[in-house]
């Protein structure tokens, strides 16, 4: 009998639903899921308040964590773990953060084979980096990565995606399609839990090799990942500023972070367009360099 940790935490629920097909054709009668939902002790809302949103960046970007409830019942002999996160601010969210820093997850995590599934829009790169790191702190073996990404690509969900996190309508408008993952690209991921449901009866898991590979599990679009350099040191910027302006929820971090939305607007309206057409014409000489990019941040599971 095979032995299956999955490992999430769901905001909004979409990860969720891309977890329950991804696991659809896993288990059988001899393979075992034991599923763990990581839940903070003080709940995020969905969809979110305007000010907590924002107020969350800081500690998004630093890696803080949060207190959240220790999971019962885990065992250490797992065969494999399955790790669902999303993307806040080019970094996993707080909670899962949070539960890898914790020593349960040193315990559970040790010398074992997993597998990441990121849900998100298609900057999620760096935020994988820092989920590598993690699982290499706490002695893990990560085989397989999946990325599920928001419909519209990256310009248009700069509009949708937060329109969904604060209203947590999905719906299209003008000339925006629906927010998040598309449904078909959902129903869709059963297909890697029916390899892993196969590659298990083989003992593949053991071999410490991708188990993904040619399933089109990971896409990653070189052109972006300067862009998300970028904003990640900006990010880190604002954060410091946003965290020396007072506590969580204060009337200090209110004025900072509203000086942030401005300039946030500002740039999305003047700069990014131009960092777009700038892009666009430094790319054609650089087909090269993405390429290699490309190749090593679709490691290890690849297209």
């Amino acid at each position: 009998m095979k032995k299956i940790l999955i490992l999430y935490y769901s905001q909004s629920g979409q990860l969720k639903r891309v977890l329950d097909s991804f696991l659809s054709d896993l288990e059988d009668e001899e393979i075992k899921l034991d599923i763990k939902e990581i839940t903070p002790k003080v709940k995020y809302p969905f969809p979110w308040p305007f000010y907590q949103f924002f107020d969350e960046f800081p500690e998004s970007v630093f890696l803080d964590g949060c207190e959240i409830n220790e999971l019962e019942d885990l065992e250490d002999d797992y065969d494999m773990i399955i790790l669902g996160y999303t993307v806040w601010y080019m970094a996993p969210s707080i909670p899962i953060t949070a539960f890898m820093h914790s020593e349960q997850a040193k315990k559970v995590f040790k010398d074992k084979p997993v597998v990441t599934l990121v849900a998100c829009r298609d900057m999620w790169v760096l935020a994988q980096e820092k989920v590598k790191e993690m699982l290499k702190a706490v002695d893990a073996k990560l085989i397989d990565h999946v990325a599920l990404t928001d419909q519209g690509g990256s310009v248009l969900s700069l509009v949708t995606l937060p329109g969904f996190l604060l209203t947590g309508k999905k719906k299209p408008f003008m000339f925006f399609p629906p927010a998040g993952i598309k449904d078909s690209d959902i129903q869709e991921a059963s297909r890697f839990g029916k390899r892993l449901n196969e590659a298990l009866h083989q003992d593949k898991e053991k071999s410490g090799e991708a188990l993904l590979k040619n399933l089109n599990a990971v896409s990653v679009n070189g052109k972006l990942i300067a862009t998300e350099k970028i904003a990640d040191r900006s990010f880190k910027i604002w954060s410091r500023l946003i965290k020396a302006s007072g506590e969580k929820y204060s009337f200090g971090r209110k004025v900072i972070i509203s000086i942030y939305v401005c300039f946030l607007i500002t740039l999305l309206l003047t700069v990014v367009p131009l960092n777009i057409l700038a892009r666009k014409i430094l790319n054609i000489f650089q087909k090269d360099k993405l390429k290699i990019m490309e190749d090593y941040y679709e490691l290890p599971s690849g297209r």
